[in-house]
């Protein structure tokens, strides 16, 4: 099934239940107000909801309302943990490699894991709204799970049967304020702004064969200003998988049920050194800064901008019969202006 979150005047809005076409909707205000709620009965609540999802697709409700994704918030308009991995270590290297720093063999076998703001997330078709564009807008396409309780100390495969949704996000970084936050040797804080997730969130079952239980086997894709920019497999060159991020982040502590874990961004290596442009016959990169540093391993500087006011970032996913698994995130970078 499909869950989303239509706008409201409550911060965590009002769940409904999308069709697998994502073009109808029906309320599920009678069964959780909210996805939250949803999530924290999820016993009770998904069968419920499963029953809507069914009658929905056979045309046997009458209520349903077309769907426009520009009223919903991101699945979980807040949350009460987001948490973002560095599952594609590729990535990191890259990333590094643009710092000038060194990576640690150690990365390849314990993940890199912040935590994110989660009070506030913004809508997939809200702009991102940014005060000075000197800070380096770039987008990360990453693929994302929402769990439900997991016990401290899980186990993988304990840590795996918690993975209640799936979904796409935009993990916003203003990469020019990464290296100085990065060097005080306490974590990003001003290079995280607020993330944006997909309209819908699916049960895996959705995913049919392109979800092996803990990885996502299907391209990301990315379009900056309308031209494509990426389309890596999100299940190659996953160096961790969701079940072994998921038991990273509860090796210490409970996660609540609705904890988001996101992926890192996607990136392949598509048997080159570190991967290729789209342009130049690869799958492309899921962010600016990979490609930044593919330009100056090549000749010695970055030539592709971070983002600029105006330009609009759209990331989606299709099944393999070419439709639209979670509906598209589909952004623009405007200037912060004050609400008073």
């Amino acid at each position: 099934m499909k869950l989303a979150t239509l706008k409201s005047d409550h911060p965590d809005g009002r769940l409904i239940v999308v069709s697998r076409d994502l073009s109808r909707y029906v309320t599920a205000f009678n069964i959780a107000p909210t996805l939250q709620a949803a999530m924290d009965d999820w016993a009770v609540a998904a069968p419920r909801l499963e029953s809507i999802s069914n009658a929905l697709d056979n045309d046997q409700l009458t209520d349903a309302c077309l769907l426009d994704t520009a009223l919903l918030a991101s699945p979980l308009p807040r949350a009460y943990q987001w948490v973002d991995g560095s599952a594609y270590v590729n990535h990191v290297e890259l990333v590094r490699r643009a710092r000038g720093a060194e990576m640690p063999a150690r990365f390849w076998t314990d993940p890199l894991m912040y935590q994110g703001g989660s009070d506030s997330f913004l809508g997939p078709r809200d702009d991102i709204p940014v005060a000075d564009i000197t800070w380096g807008v770039d987008f990360e396409a990453e693929v994302a799970v929402i769990t439900g309780r997991v016990a401290m100390g899980s186990t993988e495969s304990q840590a795996g049967e918690e993975i209640r949704l799936l979904m796409l996000a935009n993990d916003v970084s203003l990469r020019n304020l990464i290296p100085a936050e990065l060097a005080k040797g306490f974590g990003f804080f001003h290079a995280k702004p607020a993330s944006a997730f997909s309209p819908v969130a699916v049960t895996p079952d959705e995913l049919g064969s392109a979800w092996d239980g803990r990885k996502i086997r299907l391209p990301i894709l990315s379009a900056l200003n309308g031209a494509p920019f990426g389309c890596p497999d999100a299940g190659t060159d996953m160096t961790f998988d969701f079940a072994q991020l998921i038991g990273h982040a509860a090796h210490t502590r409970e996660l609540s049920a609705g904890t988001i874990v996101g992926s890192g961004t996607v990136s392949n290596k598509q048997n080159t050194e570190h991967g290729s442009a789209i342009a130049d016959g690869g799958v492309g990169y899921s962010c600016i800064a990979e490609l930044r540093m593919i330009e100056t391993i090549n000749s010695g500087e970055p030539s592709t901008s971070f983002m600029s006011f105006g330009d609009r970032i759209r990331i989606e996913m299709r099944s393999h019969d070419g439709s639209s698994v979670f509906g598209a995130i589909d952004q623009r970078v405007v200037e912060y202006r004050s609400p008073g």
